[in-house]
């Protein structure tokens, strides 16, 4: 077992998403390698200052562009919009994993025998039409639907059965506009090899290994415990993890760490020993300011990182107005080896101006010269990737005095 101080895990960790010293992603490849590494992104449709997916690369890839993860999904298809840990983007090459998904949606299309016509007509317009969205198609039904293998339902006829088309595995996204999905025949993009093969892990067991390693893998270092890292894993109980954890230890393919004061013995993918063995070295990498995802893979177990870095954080996003401690969209600030505190910034998209309504600060963080100029790069660069040609001057001034949010 490998025997790691707090500030060594946290270290590791950082090292292992490309958030600490210098950038190890670049640019449209980076987002790739990155993606590969992590096995998914979560996706998430709401943007207030950049949807979700987006927010994660833009804090480990330099020179990051929205376009970027675009031209990857819709022009190049190096990769996918399926669900994953819900609704998430992966490489293409991963699809034939997921095809147990798609034969439970194919089952599930039973439930909904008047579906079978509307399909055909879904069909015969993308033949002539090409790719559609929900509107541009409008379906007779009446039928309330929810999807086998996501959160996705309603009683909009045309959504629907795309939805569950999609689901199949028969349509794919072509591209989206905003937050509007259109679709077209997944055949036309997906290489046959890809696209025909059947699911390459045929037992529960070797399927649930497959997707531990990858989730440790999206993490870095997990534990064997209820955690929202397993969400979407069908089938994946306490005693199916159990013994997935010691499969996967007996064939060397993760390796048990223990972190100075927990009790819980943490994991690592085998292939992160080499990440491990540089942090041993004690290195002090440049500290780097960055605004994390609220759904970002780093913080997917947010016990893990309370125990890691002291750092308590919830999404508010679907907390009652009245009942938020801090914000509906907040993200985590990360400064160095440190989440310090939180930050709610806005898009004002008419005049182009980033709009910093608040940071909180952790207790303890000392308005230092070098984390004021690490702050001003990170907003400035947040600013970059958002478009916007400005930061309000109040938000300046927030951003420069380190002026903390008064806690309600």
């Amino acid at each position: 077992m490998i025997q790691l101080t707090n500030r060594q895990a946290r270290q590791f960790l950082l090292l292992k998403h490309g958030l600490l010293g210098e950038y190890q992603f670049t640019g449209k490849q980076g987002v790739l390698d990155f993606v590969r590494q992590v096995g998914c992104i979560q996706y998430d449709p709401i943007d207030v200052c950049g949807k979700n997916a987006e927010l994660v690369l833009q804090s480990r890839i330099k020179g990051f562009t929205k376009n970027m993860l675009d031209e990857l999904l819709y022009k190049d298809r190096f990769l996918i919009d399926y669900p994953d840990k819900n609704l998430a983007i992966f490489p293409i090459e991963d699809w034939p994993y997921f095809d147990r998904y798609r034969q439970a949606a194919r089952q599930h299309a039973k439930r909904y025998p008047e579906m079978e016509a509307l399909t055909e007509q879904i069909r015969t317009h993308i033949q002539s039409h090409g790719a559609l969205s929900s509107d541009d198609l409008k379906l007779d039904g009446n039928f309330a639907w929810r999807s086998a293998i996501h959160w996705s339902g309603g009683n909009n006829t045309s959504r629907s059965v795309l939805e569950q088309m999609y689901s199949t595995g028969e349509l794919i996204i072509h591209h989206k506009k905003g937050t509007r999905k259109y679709y077209d025949i997944a055949e036309k993009y997906i290489h046959p090899n890809l696209m025909n093969a059947s699911e390459p892990l045929e037992s529960d067991l070797e399927h649930h290994k497959w997707r531990v390693l990858r989730r440790i893998g999206a993490i870095g270092l997990l534990w064997d415990r209820a955690s929202d890292a397993w969400l979407n894993i069908w089938g994946l109980k306490a005693e199916q993890r159990n013994e997935v954890f010691r499969q996967l230890l007996h064939e060397a393919r993760i390796v048990a760490v223990a972190v100075e004061q927990m009790k819980d013995t943490l994991y690592c993918r085998a292939e992160d020993l080499l990440l491990i063995e540089a942090v041993l070295q004690n290195p002090e990498p440049k500290l780097r300011c960055e605004l994390i995802a609220p759904l970002d893979n780093l913080i997917w177990d947010r016990k893990l990182i309370n125990q890691l870095f002291g750092f308590d954080y919830t999404w508010e996003i679907y907390t009652p107005a009245i009942k938020r401690k801090f914000g509906y969209y907040v993200l985590p600030l990360l400064y160095g080896e440190s989440l310090i505190g939180r930050a709610e910034v806005i898009v004002e998209r008419k005049t182009g101006t980033l709009v910093v309504k608040n940071i909180w600060y952790e207790n303890g963080i000392k308005p230092t010269k070098q984390l004021r100029i690490a702050l001003n790069i990170c907003f400035q660069n947040f600013a970059l990737f958002n478009g916007c040609e400005t930061i309000s001057a109040e938000s300046k001034s927030k951003i420069l005095g380190m002026q903390s949010g008064i806690m309600p």
